[in-house]
């Protein structure tokens, strides 16, 4: 018989087997009392009788039990009914215990989710409305006054309409940014993988941004001379963009004669990893975990003396995890910070 089988008939045959050693010993007192003990005939009686009350007892449970559990598995939607239907159901309690517990214990795991969601879903609508209401109300603002006939007057209407115009720049800025990290998240925004020369996009990037970085007088340079190019297998494009991103922000949170620095090292045989590294501010260790969500800021005073999106880093995040690489921050409270990522290197 197999294990299955005994298992699921364990209940029967041992309370059959009680049954029928109990009767047995109360027969057999009786006979040898009252009558002439014969040990064959009593044997028989016991057989008989064991046979007898297992099958009793084992139908009965079945019925008892098949009428409740599957009440059970219908309720908690474990099987179909069909199932149920199929496969009858009879005194093993230890696969329906087993299922209870991975239903109950899945659903703790799925309401838990479903309240970080929540919770994350709130964050978010309240962050989308913080950072278009701005823009938002300034165009409306110069709009207006110019309706109430500031327009008259040209250079005020000329003055008016460029600031709006840069409020709608804004708000076209950040709908993008939202279009490219949904896109990114849901694997819609395909790759141009190619061939490029890493220090080459290095160095082109810090030419976008050196009037930038030279107002807050810091220096964007590489960690040494790279005398000779190196080739990495990706989308250039957006690897200018996690560049772009990471560099912006250096100099977003970095101090008066500060630097940033990029170094370009191998990590393994077909690995580089690329480094930024500023000596501004530096993160807060409580911070650096969500740092990579959307729109979330370590300055939460709502001021937003630097601009942006709030994007910029999830963008990031989402480019180099769909080149299948790994991107990592450290970072010292006052001292500055390191983002880095990896890149397949190539001959």
């Amino acid at each position: 018989m197999p294990k299955k089988t005994r298992k699921t008939y364990k209940f029967a045959i041992k309370t059959a087997g009680y049954s029928s050693v109990l009767l047995g010993f109360l027969f057999g007192l009786y006979l040898y009392i009252f009558s002439v003990l014969n040990v064959f005939h009593l044997l028989v009686f016991i057989a008989l009788f064991f046979l007898g009350c297992f099958s009793i007892i084992q139908y009965r449970v079945e019925i008892f039990i098949y009428k409740r559990v599957k009440k059970i598995y219908d309720d908690l939607t474990l099987l179909e009914s069909t199932s149920l239907r199929k496969k009858r159901i009879t005194t093993d309690m230890a696969t329906l215990t087993q299922e209870i517990d991975k239903y109950a214990k899945d659903k703790k795991i799925e309401i838990e989710m479903l309240q970080v969601r929540e919770e994350y879903r709130k964050e978010f609508l309240g962050n989308v409305s913080h950072e278009l209401k701005t823009p938002l109300f300034t165009v409306q603002g110069y709009i207006l006054t110019l309706l109430e006939g500031a327009g008259n007057d040209k250079n005020i209407r000329e003055k008016y309409l460029d600031r709006a115009s840069k409020g709608v720049e804004r708000l076209i800025y950040i709908v993008n940014d939202l279009d490219m990290i949904t896109k990114l998240e849901v694997g819609d925004l395909s790759l141009k993988i190619e061939k490029f020369d890493i220090v080459e996009l290095v160095s082109n990037v810090f030419e976008m941004f050196e009037m930038k970085a030279a107002k807050k007088r810091i220096t964007l340079t590489f960690d040494r001379d790279y005398n000779t190019p190196i080739f990495v297998n990706a989308d250039k494009e957006r690897i200018q963009q996690v560049l772009t991103n990471l560099v912006v922000n250096s100099i977003k949170y970095g101090h008066d004669k500060g630097t940033t620095e990029v170094s370009i090292e191998d990590l393994i045989k077909n690995k580089v990893i690329v480094r930024v590294t500023d000596n501004g501010e530096g993160i807060l260790p409580n911070h650096i975990p969500r740092l990579f969500e959307r729109f979330y800021r370590v300055d939460k005073s709502g001021s937003r003396k630097e601009g942006g999106s709030g994007l910029g880093l999830a963008i990031v995040k989402h480019i180099i995890e769909a080149h299948d690489e790994k991107i990592y921050i450290e970072s010292d409270f006052g001292v500055g910070s390191e983002f880095s990522f990896t890149l397949e290197k190539t001959k």
